[in-house]
């Protein structure tokens, strides 16, 4: 573990609001993340990927930057633009 992950560990069993506020930005980087991994191995820039979508530009974007919390529709509707399917799983919390 790194002094960074030690000093989250800390932070999140210290301060309920910390942990809360952590946990929201951590799922929105996920999503982020695979959002623009999906664009990319599609090979489309985030216009093209709206166009697709029938969605604004803005809205990859907010996505992408992690300041949008998107609902799943808006994803399936992202996934099926692509022919791809949306897949929502539930791993084991470490």
């Amino acid at each position: 573990m790194t002094a960074i992950e030690k000093l989250i560990d800390e932070q999140r069993a210290e301060n309920p609001e910390f942990a809360r506020i952590y946990e929201e930005e951590r799922k929105k980087t996920k999503v982020a993340v695979a959002l623009m991994l999906l664009r990319e191995a599609e090979g489309l820039t985030q216009m093209q990927l709206a166009e697709k979508a029938g969605k604004p530009q803005s809205t990859i974007a907010r996505i992408e930057n992690g300041t949008m919390n998107v609902s799943i529709n808006v994803l399936d509707e992202i996934a099926q633009s692509v022919n791809r399917t949306l897949e929502i799983s539930f791993p084991r919390a470490i």
